[in-house]
């Protein structure tokens, strides 16, 4: 492990991390009298791994030579943001860009980058993938994630929802480091046996926006009190608490629950209210969240196209997660929410689990009765708010303000005549991707119009508006047309939507998921898996300020995040040795790629097909063969850090991040890194990968090779049998590929699976062949 390194190199480390804020402090003397507040930011200063030395000991000497230089001119801590990490090296500091310039040369520092802002992506599902409350008695039953502490980076916490009431937990592990920080309607006693621990980070917030919260107009909370709701719903679908009847606005009514209900939870906030996430206080939760213990991290947040790479601090996620998971952490993000184009995947690291978004069984059809008793049928979430009687009935077009301007198709703001518009349904397409329902509906709220029919492609997830709206596809949207250029006086009626389970074909991708390959390590296949992330129902912020619970359906990427979070607590109160590969690998493994009707997994968008690697990793999730997946891919420390070095870091740049000595002079290759998937982004005639398997299974079995080769590939695996026995656990192997095509090509998918008559141990594969190397060789 890193950690035996740094023990050696402790003493010298700490000596050079002190030299360097000692430097640090002289060029903020030699920079006082030209610092203007206007120029400056919040940069991190980033000097790598943890060094063994006592926090509290080198926190107090920082503030101490921090507050008697920068005192005497009066300048406090707080103008200087400086913000100490501890589970890695490295503070956030207030500095203009000639300081941040000549902070990075110093000797010690990895990197030195500006603070960025990166956005969340945002009952029935867990009945879906297989975890009933009233199973047999099973390890899943069984341990519910006992023992466990989930840490949730995001948006805080509504710590009054029953979703977080901690009756028949177990006592707080003793492992647990962490406090519940107190702030704005916050305290101690918001914590207990389920909510163990809470923290919020706002400094990076506060000093990219140059303006403080609005408190008086309950934008957000100075604590860890949660003032989107995203946190509390992404927490309780990983680790709440059982409530019955829980429903929104009577829609999805049931039992709801997390995956690991028995787990302890640990909130760290980050992300805020019109300013999202900033890398100050992602990195710093991070940091906190390996200093207190946690067993496993959540984190439904993500970057933008074009990433940057795993070394580079602008993706802090892929920093903070590479310690985390040095530490024993498994750390489980979305994959983004900018589906379906390919290679817009998020959150691309090998040592993640990236999860990818799908829809469930269930939906909310709504009725829609035209003039000449005709009834379409669409879907809605609004409820309570029909008149249940006919009205009249327009299109769009039909209403427009200026009849030459294409924008009233789609409703966009200002496009209605509110003379026209005023009592009536109206009819809308959608032509663009800046326009939605939502928007749609405040557009014909304010034109005097009761009610929305929106028509537009294939889009999962519904919203509530406004007025009451209903959601149709592009041919229902026509038909409703037709009616009304025929009908002299068109009239329709809205009914309110139902619950209905069971009656569609699932799971299907959402339109939404970030699709791979991925776009910084196309070798590295992902996502990792997929899981329910559609109209997903579970604990929120209420919306009356007199209640203390609420609950609401959100559909992105950022539910299915939890989803395995939920999934992995299970994992691990059984299996609490595995590392966070051997969870991950567990997970792709053992996926499905199967539907409710017996054929493959599709995948949304501007058109249906069957779902592949790049739209669901391995499968959809299986949390009952996940637990005994018969054999697992294992990956250490030493082999991430290997994997930097194949894809061309030096061995400076990784001995700096990791404060351990790396050397990169043996070669190896990015798709040798032990993933439970093959990628193989250029295959031009042959490449061998190889992998290893850990038998965690039975001690005597054997497992035969059974391969799906990609079209227009030849693929041999050497050998075609593996036996283990008493004596031998951990055997490897050789899978070879060899193209049949002599022309370029574009991805190709197929599957290796080893099976001892009792376990399918599938591993994904994606190859594109490549004759040549640009077109230039043409």
């Amino acid at each position: 492990m890193l950690m035996d390194f740094n023990t050696r190199n402790g003493t010298c480390a700490g000596k050079n991390y002190s030299l360097v804020v000692l430097a640090f402090i002289l060029l903020l003397q030699h920079h006082l009298y030209t610092l203007v507040e206007a120029t400056s930011k919040v940069h991190i200063v980033y000097l790598g791994e943890k060094k063994h030395d006592d926090p509290a000991s080198t926190k107090k000497f920082h503030h101490k030579m921090l507050t008697n230089l920068l005192g005497r001119y009066g300048f406090t801590l707080q103008s200087t943001l400086f913000i100490k990490l501890h589970g890695f090296s490295g503070f956030a500091a207030r500095l203009t860009e000639s300081q941040a310039e000549t902070i990075a040369e110093f000797p010690g520092v990895v990197q030195v980058i500006p603070n960025r802002i990166h956005k969340l992506h945002t009952t029935r599902s867990w009945d879906f993938i297989g975890i009933h409350q009233h199973s047999p008695e099973n390890h899943l039953t069984r341990s519910m994630g006992k023992g466990t502490i989930i840490g949730v980076i995001d948006s805080g916490v509504w710590p009054e929802s029953e979703s977080f009431n901690d009756e028949g937990m177990d006592p707080i592990p003793s492992h647990w480091k962490g406090i519940c920080q107190q702030g704005e309607l916050f305290n101690s006693t918001n914590c207990n046996k389920k909510l163990i621990g809470a923290r919020w980070f706002v400094k990076g917030a506060l000093d990219e926006f140059k303006t403080p919260i609005n408190k008086t107009e309950g934008e957000d909370f100075l604590s860890p009190r949660d003032g989107i709701g995203h946190g509390t719903h992404t927490a309780s679908t990983a680790a709440g608490y059982f409530v019955k009847r829980a429903n929104y606005r009577g829609l999805a009514s049931g039992l709801a629950r997390g995956g690991a209900p028995l787990a302890h939870l640990a909130i760290y906030k980050a992300c805020w209210t019109n300013r999202g996430c900033t890398d100050a206080d992602i990195l710093k939760a991070f940091d906190k969240a390996i200093h207190d213990g946690v067993d496993i991290l959540s984190v439904s947040v993500g970057n933008e196209i074009p990433l940057f790479s795993y070394v580079d601090l602008r993706d802090t996620i892929a920093i903070g997660s590479f310690h985390a998971t040095m530490k024993g952490i498994t750390v489980v993000c979305s994959a983004g929410n900018d589906g379906p184009i390919s290679q817009t995947i998020v959150n691309t690291a090998p040592w993640l689990i990236t999860v990818a978004a799908t829809k469930i069984d269930r939906a909310f059809p709504a009725a829609i009765t035209l003039g000449d008793n005709q009834t379409l049928w669409g879907q809605s979430i609004d409820i309570e708010k029909h008149n249940h009687g006919f009205a009249g009935l327009t299109y769009s077009e039909r209403i427009a303000i200026d009849p030459t301007d294409d924008s009233s198709k789609d409703c966009q703001p200002g496009s209605l005549n509110a003379t026209l518009a005023s009592g009536k349904i109206v009819l809308c397409f959608s032509i663009s991707d800046e326009q939605d329902i939502v928007s749609a509906s405040a557009t014909v709220k304010k034109a005097g119009g009761i009610g929305l029919i929106y028509a537009q492609f294939p889009n999962d997830g519904l919203e509530p508006c406004k007025i009451p709206c209903i959601k149709v596809d592009y041919e229902v949207g026509t038909q409703i047309l037709f009616y009304i250029r025929k009908a002299r006086y068109p009239i329709s009626k809205l009914s309110e939507p139902t619950t209905v389970v069971g009656k569609w074909v699932s799971p299907q991708v959402a339109t939404f998921s970030s699709r791979g390959p991925s776009s910084m390590t196309p070798a590295v296949l992902k996502p990792d898996i997929a899981a329910p992330g559609v109209d997903i129902i579970a604990a929120f912020r209420p919306h009356e300020k007199k209640q203390s619970n609420g609950y609401a359906l959100l559909s992105g990427t950022s539910m299915a995040c939890p989803h395995v979070t939920g999934i992995v607590g299970l994992i691990k109160s059984v299996h609490q040795d595995w590392s966070p590969a051997a969870i991950k690998s567990a997970l792709v493994t053992t996926a499905s790629q199967t539907g409710t009707d017996g054929t493959s997994i599709s995948a949304e968008g501007p058109t249906r097909k069957e779902a592949d690697p790049f739209d669901i990793g391995g499968g959809h999730v299986d949390p009952n063969k996940a637990m005994d997946p018969g054999l697992i891919y294992n990956a250490t420390a030493d082999d991430y850090i290997q994997f930097l070095c194949s894809l061309g870091y030096s061995s400076a740049s990784l001995t700096r991040l990791t404060k351990t000595t790396i050397n990169c002079i043996r070669k190896t290759d990015a798709m040798n890194l032990n993933l439970p998937s093959i990628a193989i982004p250029n295959l031009k005639k042959t490449a061998t990968v190889t992998r290893t398997v850990t038998n965690v299974g039975n001690i005597n079995s054997k497992y035969k090779a059974m391969v799906q080769a990609p079209r227009g590939v030849k693929m041999t695996v050497e050998p075609q049998t593996l036996s283990f026995n008493i004596t031998t656990q951990i055997l490897s192997y050789k899978v070879t590929f060899f193209s049949t095509q002599k022309m370029n090509g574009g991805y190709k998918f197929g599957s290796l699976t080893w099976t001892d008559g009792e376990h399918l141990v599938r591993s994904p594969i994606a190859v594109r062949v490549t004759g040549f190397e640009s077109y230039t060789d043409v």
